[in-house]
């Protein structure tokens, strides 16, 4: 606790005024209280692939994740400057996090299609591709959407881009759809995240879910069995791990790194917090 507030808190308030002030690639708190992100040809957001001067999944303007995250920053760091007794620190991130979330819910919120937009005010309008990022929505400790927001959510996700292996990075039926991660550099960093399965998602996924619905016996059930499955079926090279990416398709053969760091960290994380590792 005394770490937190004598080492972190500092800092995060730094960061959290670099936003407000604006920064790099047009990195700056718009006036509805979202975060806009980028610029021509960058790609800032974790769907980052870029060959030569072309950002295959830019998400230039308001992306869902980004603003999910900037208010669970913001949460965080008005708890924080509460036990540090910053008042003032305390007042402005309660102000911008009731401000994001009434745009959030806003503009994010697809009441035709269900579930979220993956970018909102970019250079082509909202883009309602079924992507995962949205899941952040639901899979975070401090969340904006009210319950039956956050079951479309889950539900969508579930619907269109659940797998044995985790969560595709784009729809099928969407035309960029890529369900082989293969081919040349090129032609891999183009198919990166158009449809390839990310391990890390398992994550905030099941997070999400037991938001969402409850964690209830079933919830654990199939938590332990998806957990136990992809231990098993997706063992590489007879040692288990978790591998950075895999097929979209069946039998969503491993690809990329065949131990990702953060895969591997994410599925662990909801296993402690959901209790489902011995705590020592």
């Amino acid at each position: 606790d005394a770490i937190a507030v004598d080492e972190w808190f500092p800092l995060l308030r730094e960061v959290m005024d670099a936003h407000r002030r604006g920064t790099r690639h047009n990195i700056h708190l718009a006036e509805d209280g979202l975060l806009h992100a980028g610029d021509g040809a960058s790609q800032l957001t974790w769907m980052d692939a870029k060959i030569g001067d072309w950002a295959v999944t830019p998400r230039v303007g308001k992306p869902v994740e980004i603003n999910a995250l900037w208010y669970s920053a913001l949460r965080t760091v008005e708890g924080l400057a509460r036990r540090a007794g910053d008042g003032a620190t305390e007042a402005a991130c309660a102000a911008d996090a009731e401000r994001a979330r009434e745009s959030f819910i806003a503009r994010f919120v697809n009441a035709a299609h269900g579930g979220l937009y993956d970018v909102v005010d970019s250079p082509d309008g909202d883009d309602a591709t079924v992507r995962p990022n949205q899941i952040l929505a639901a899979g975070l400790h401090h969340r904006m959407l009210p319950n039956d927001a956050e079951r479309d959510v889950v539900d969508l996700v579930r619907r269109r881009l659940l797998t044995p292996a985790g969560l595709r990075s784009l729809a099928p039926n969407h035309p960029a759809y890529c369900s082989v991660y293969e081919g040349s550099p090129a032609e891999r960093d183009a198919s990166y995240h158009q449809g390839p399965v990310w391990g890390w998602l398992w994550g905030p996924y099941f997070t999400a879910l037991g938001n969402a619905y409850g964690r209830d016996a079933e919830y654990r059930a199939t938590l332990v069995a998806a957990l136990s499955a992809l231990f098993s079926e997706r063992d590489i090279r007879g040692i288990g791990g978790i591998a950075e990416i895999y097929d979209g398709r069946a039998p969503h053969a491993a690809r990329g790194c065949p131990w990702q760091a953060w895969s591997v960290a994410e599925v662990l994380r909801v296993a402690w917090e959901e209790g489902l590792l011995e705590r020592r």
